[in-house]
């Protein structure tokens, strides 16, 4: 199944005997964004908040780790989410909390999960206000699997002997600028690759063509086509990082789109620089 869906095909399903459950994550730096959910929301969507339900709590793991597996979820199912129920998830049209919630479901184990491509900006239909009705209980439960998911370890020997991406925006990845965490720069051997470069002006995602170029550009092997099919062995091949595993997951689901399978290293930047002992790359080279 395709890792996004458009508006347009949204509405459809919607309309449909077997609609999915829609998820509202809308989220930015300053937190969650439940204001604008009462606003206006997809209709059915049930909203979920980022910091408090899909990540943990800050800390050395980073700014968003994972959250207790057990808590995420009752979450889920509390908003309705069952294996055999097709999931969507929307957030505004930057979609990376979006991504996020999408990465989670995926690799704890949910088999159908996309994101609204563009997010809420281009959804033309009808909007709901208030707090939205509680949808029946969902029986989904986590369980992770061992591929999708990279550690400081993994990732740096990721870095080394396959190909580890960083999401961030170049300046931040050179270590000219770090608004953020205590230390600039990046992971030794990890490639430069500004997850803002995977979408198109209206916040949609650039063709599967397109980004199987542009991965392929910059190392990824493992798509035989730009209709998604892959030929990749694994994803322990290829990873991806940002600052805190926010943005980098909208780079797994960009190459998801391409047809790469990747791993998200979740606690990103944030944690590793947090740890003096973890050596530091500043420039445009790798290292």
């Amino acid at each position: 199944m395709n890792a996004i869906i458009s508006a347009s095909e949204l509405a459809s399903d919607l309309a449909g005997e077997q609609p999915p459950v829609v998820l509202d994550v809308r989220w930015q730096h300053e937190g969650a964004m439940r204001s604008a959910y009462v606003e206006g929301h997809l209709p059915s969507a049930v909203f979920v908040d980022l910091e408090a339900d899909v990540t943990g709590e800050a800390g050395a793991a980073g700014r968003h780790p994972l959250p207790d597996l057990d808590h995420f979820g009752a979450v889920m199912r509390a908003a309705g989410v069952s294996p055999e129920r097709d999931v969507v998830v929307y957030d505004t049209g930057q979609n990376w909390a979006a991504a996020r919630l999408w990465w989670m479901l995926r690799w704890t184990g949910h088999p159908s999960v996309r994101v609204l491509d563009g997010g809420i900006a281009l959804w033309t239909g009808s909007l709901e206000q208030g707090d939205g009705a509680a949808p029946a209980e969902g029986s989904f439960v986590p369980a992770p699997n061992s591929t999708d998911f990279l550690d400081a370890d993994s990732a740096a020997a990721l870095a080394r002997s396959g190909l580890l991406l960083d999401a961030r925006a170049g300046e931040r990845y050179r270590g000219e600028v770090e608004p953020i965490d205590s230390v600039a720069g990046h992971i030794p051997g990890a490639v430069s690759a500004p997850t803002t470069e995977n979408v198109s002006a209206d916040g949609r995602f650039k063709s599967a063509a397109e980004l199987a170029d542009r991965f392929k550009a910059l190392g990824a092997s493992g798509t035989s086509s730009a209709s998604g099919t892959s030929s990749a062995s694994g994803t322990s091949e290829i990873g991806v990082y940002c600052g805190s595993g926010v943005s980098g997951a909208h780079e797994v689901l960009a190459l998801a789109v391409a047809g790469i399978p990747a791993a998200l290293y979740v606690g990103s930047w944030s944690e590793w620089s947090a740890d003096p002992e973890r050596p530091v790359a500043t420039g445009a080279d790798p290292q």
